[in-house]
């Protein structure tokens, strides 16, 4: 807790002007290092839950819960940033209201929040949470909801990421891995999901086509995987091809050069015939 001078209401006010200092100064410091906008902003939940594709929740009752592990608000406030700082003047009075008791140790309501994966999303509480990272807490009592996902909360830093996994959740309602495969098939860039699935739904028709047989998503997914992507992933890591790239990315500009010697070159009985002539 920052430093006590006796007089708890003079404290709470400098709380405030402290923590407000630190949230003018780190905007200040994400414009000179050019960062995007979002970087300070809040994850607005429902935006998140969104993208992940909701499957259901349910209550986890009363938790203890790291204050950095909340990063965003079921409201999408915006009275304060990403990591609860004030961003105006206009939640003063009950700021400092609250921190006034805390210091006092006057017993502070539980906090409600949503958990998903491991970050969690405010309902209910968000200036006692400001407060508690102002007094140099680590941890807070909260009512917690657990949200579960179709795909995982995983690698979610920045409102930006989101659009990575909403492309991600399409992608794998088009092509339903499980197990490994799902973990192993990873793109950074979001359109290269929707790219990946009209090359995986294009070999499963080709796949139909020679077998003469339907097969549904499911199995073309796990065919896919075992008979084309597995094999190729494991020749460029032989070749030491996948470089500072994921190794679905290396399977990708494989997939598409492929695509484009077939596109760019005729390979008809004319041309064999004039290959062969040549001999």
């Amino acid at each position: 807790m920052p430093r006590d001078t006796g007089f708890p209401r003079a404290d709470a006010e400098n709380d405030f002007l402290r923590a407000r200092r630190a949230q003018v100064l780190s905007r200040l410091a994400a414009r000179l290092r050019r960062e995007p906008d979002d970087v300070n902003i809040m994850l607005p939940f429902h935006e998140v839950v969104a993208a992940l594709g909701q499957v259901g929740e349910k209550r986890l009752g009363l938790r203890t819960v790291r204050l950095d592990s909340i990063v965003g608000s079921v409201d999408r406030t915006r009275d304060f940033d990403r990591r609860f700082r004030p961003t105006s003047a206009r939640v003063r009075e009950r700021w400092q209201r609250l921190a006034l008791a805390q210091r006092r140790g006057e017993p502070v309501p539980p906090i409600e929040v949503y958990r998903v994966g491991d970050l969690h999303f405010v309902r209910d509480g968000h200036h006692r949470v400001s407060v508690a990272h102002a007094l140099g807490l680590e941890v807070i009592d909260a009512h917690v909801t657990e949200v579960v996902t179709r795909v995982a909360a995983h690698g979610i830093r920045h409102r930006g990421d989101l659009i990575v996994k909403d492309y991600r959740r399409l992608f794998l309602e088009r092509v339903p891995l499980g197990g490994r495969a799902r973990v192993a098939v990873v793109l950074s860039d979001p359109w290269d999901y929707a790219v990946l699935g009209e090359h995986v739904e294009a070999w499963g028709f080709r796949l139909m086509q020679d077998e003469g047989a339907f097969l549904d998503r499911a199995r073309v997914a796990e065919r896919w995987f075992e008979e084309e992507y597995a094999p190729v992933v494991e020749l460029l890591r032989q070749a030491d091809l996948v470089g500072d790239r994921t190794e679905t990315e290396a399977y990708l500009w494989v997939a598409a050069e492929r695509y484009r010697l077939i596109r760019t070159h005729r390979w008809d009985p004319e041309v064999i015939a004039a290959l062969r002539s040549e001999r």
